[in-house]
């Protein structure tokens, strides 16, 4: 038998064509399992779900027109399942924006509330119509459109920065270059953060937080109050999870919406700064039963929203609304939602507001084991994506250092903000806590470092920080006695009361220069302790040049001033960001802070708390002076790395006796009370030697490095 062997042809693509008409429109049934629009060479491709609809409409408009130039109604042999889906063949994305309509049962007391007449935005739009300008009210309903990405990211790759080494950076992409005086261009923009990124090279950061950007409506809830408009300028209200805000673009990218930002993260990334996103999956802009129907309540209110049993609104958010992370469908969305922002921006990690929420069942109870933690935790594209929980939530539920990680997630230290700031001010009692937190929170957290690839389990899981978006600034926390939140219009009664801050003699401004040392010394004390903490630091942009929110603990609706950094106090206040820069490159040089090294050869353990006598490792429980100590081999520097941070809250001078150290000597690299020419701290070769004494100013921090003889 002679075998004849057929010669290989590629086989022809298979053909998409048209399987019928709608109003004229060729249309054929579309790819079900991809949800959003997609543009296709012969059209576009529109795929949304509802459970409980009963009919969907797709509207499909002219750019900026109120009414849409047609309407397609979905056949019933268009839908599978819940999920419709329809190719319309040739439409041109330049000029086209679309939206629903979803038909079904009207019945609030059961948690439905379809309302055939509502247009509604495509949960999963990569971009939204009408938000370009800030400040411009949007007009009429929200509308989609879509999106043709083209983006070369040429060889960029993924981050392999471990937490620990990270020093993040939380900012406002607007009010980072809003005022006049930060210099830029493109004033409060993707750009306009762009044209900064020399700046934060110099600073010596190498990660971005970057406060919400997905597209939020920062006119819902405008107002006046003496005089000014406020707004939503923060961002805590997302309107669509898959779609940068066009309002921080310089220029309009009709159909390449997220270039501006893509170019951003590429830029960051290639002065090697991650960047972080700040996610709200804790509740949408829709509110609650006074709030509009613009999307998620439309489609299946009863699924997207934690209900009570008679369909009203848990609010475990304080925003009115909570989304029901638990249920399948919205756990679906939100791991697409982190995927898409990880493979389509290259995005290095993300923060959680209020992530105890995505904990809590569908009656809104704790769950032990949180289906969608787990599901993010393990998930492959996320693998090496960090994941920051914001541990707590407004209902009460409040999980520092217990929560449900998975041994995978990061979370902010709300204790170690509180003690650490209650100790500086003089708290004496909080000594142990104090001590426990600057050696990485080890009661909370594990005090031992997991070897096993993206485990977060130990110091890894610990984000340090005295300051953020929420609450006082570093200069306001010690220039105000209490929060001065009345240009808000709540009287002074929103934001929170427990700030632990001290004004140092004299509440806000002043020009008594013994205040203002007292303020700046405790500035500095602030920060190297921040930077001489076990686990990861994060601060607030602006700290490190006296930024001030005039004693606001909530500039959440201040689009102006208060919240605008101020760059002018970058030459005006040039020591504290020197100060700042210094520890942040101190930081960096010594491994030791940040992580277990191997033994080091003097012999002093990986990490101790000292009293005054550097001999005793045991702490009164309130003593006003202790110190901390971090040792480790160096194998990449071929020697012992060794740093001893002394802290005295104490109103007079403390004598200190730092330890005895073989073979070796201390030196003094900072001392925040300054020396007789004015310097707080001493470069590399510039160290002063210490010779086992050394006498701590008042209210100071004292930082050593053992060297060998």
């Amino acid at each position: 038998m002679r075998l004849y062997k057929k010669k290989y042809t590629p086989e022809e693509p298979v053909s998409v064509t048209p399987m019928g008409k709608i109003k004229g429109y060729p249309v054929r049934p579309g790819m079900f399992d991809k949800n959003g629009a997609t543009v296709l060479p012969v059209g576009v491709n529109f795929t949304i779900h509802t459970h409980h609809g009963t009919s969907c409409e797709l509207l499909l408009f002219h750019r900026g027109e109120q009414e849409p130039f047609v309407v397609l109604p979905f056949p019933e042999t268009y839908k599978i399942g819940d999920v419709y889906s329809m190719i319309v063949f040739g439409l041109k994305i330049k000029n086209l924006e679309y939206a629903y309509r979803v038909d079904g049962p009207y019945n609030p007391k059961k948690g439905m509330i379809y309302n055939k007449n509502k247009i509604l935005l495509d949960p999963y739009a990569k971009a939204v119509a009408g938000q370009r300008i800030w400040g411009e009210t949007q007009k009429g309903p929200y509308r989609a459109r879509i999106v043709e990405d083209t983006f070369d990211w040429g060889n960029s790759h993924q981050s392999t920065k471990k937490m620990s080494d990270l020093v993040i950076y939380e900012l406002h992409v607007r009010g980072f270059t809003q005022h006049e005086s930060s210099g830029v261009t493109n004033r409060g923009t993707f750009r306009g953060l762009q044209e900064k990124i020399p700046y934060l090279k110099e600073l010596g950061i190498n990660a971005v937080e970057l406060m919400p950007i997905f597209e939020f409506d920062e006119t819902m809830g405008i107002r006046e109050h003496n005089g000014k408009k406020l707004c939503d300028y923060w961002g805590y209200n997302t309107v669509s999870f898959f779609a940068p805000n066009t309002s921080y673009n310089a220029t309009d990218e009709y159909n390449q919406e997220g270039k501006e930002l893509k170019s951003l993260i590429r830029e960051l990334h290639d002065n090697g700064i991650e960047v972080i996103l700040d996610v709200v999956f804790n509740h949408t802009a829709e509110g609650n039963e006074q709030g509009p129907t613009f999307s998620f309540k439309g489609l299946d209110n009863k699924i997207y929203y934690l209900l009570t049993p008679d369909g009203h609104y848990y609010n475990f958010s304080g925003c009115g609304n909570t989304l029901n992370c638990n249920h399948p469908i919205v756990q679906q969305m939100i791991l697409e939602c982190l995927r898409y922002w990880t493979i389509n921006y290259r995005i290095d990690g993300f923060r959680f507001d209020l992530a105890s929420i995505l904990g809590r069942n569908e009656d809104g109870s704790p769950m032990n084991n949180p289906p969608l933690l787990r599901t993010l935790a393990y998930d492959p594209v996320l693998s090496n994506v960090k994941l920051i929980a914001e541990a707590w939530d407004a209902g009460g539920m409040y999980q520092v250092g217990k929560f449900p990680a998975s041994k995978r997630w990061a979370e902010w230290n709300g204790r170690y903000r509180d003690v650490i700031r209650g100790y500086l001010k003089g708290e004496n009692w909080e000594a142990w806590a104090a001590a426990w937190s600057i050696c990485g929170s080890g009661d909370l957290y594990g005090g031992f470092d997991v070897e096993y690839k993206g485990d977060y389990a130990g110091y890894d899981s610990c984000i340090n920080f005295l300051t953020c978006h929420d609450g006082f600034t570093l200069y306001d926390l010690y220039s105000y006695n209490e929060k001065h939140n009345e240009e808000n219009g709540w009287n002074n009664t929103d934001g929170a009361n427990d700030n632990r801050s001290w004004n140092c003699g004299a509440e806000g401004d002043t020009d008594d220069p013994q205040v203002l040392a007292l303020r700046f010394r405790m500035m500095r004390n602030a920060a190297a302790v921040l930077f001489c903490s076990r686990g990861t630091p994060m601060f607030l942009a602006g700290d490190e040049f006296g930024n001030t929110q005039f004693g606001n603990n909530n500039s959440y609706c201040q689009d102006n001033e208060i919240s605008w950094l101020n760059w002018g106090l970058l030459e005006k206040n040039r020591e504290l960001f020197e100060f700042f820069q210094y520890m942040i490159a101190f930081r960096h040089a010594h491994p030791a802070i940040r992580r277990h090294l191997p033994q080091a050869v003097c012999g002093m353990e990986p990490m101790s708390s000292h009293d005054v006598d550097g001999e005793n490792t045991k702490l009164p429980p309130d003593t006003r002076t202790f110190a901390v100590s971090f040792a480790g081999y160096d194998v990449q520097k071929g020697r012992d790395d060794v740093v001893y941070i002394a802290l005295n809250t104490y109103w007079e001078n403390v004598k200190i006796t730092l330890p005895y150290v073989p073979n070796g000597a201390w030196y003094l690299s900072v001392n925040t009370y300054g020396d007789e020419n004015g310097t707080y701290c001493y470069r590399e070769g510039e160290e002063i030697r210490i010779y086992q004494e050394f006498v701590m100013m008042p209210r100071s921090v004292a930082v050593f490095i053992r060297k060998n003889f």
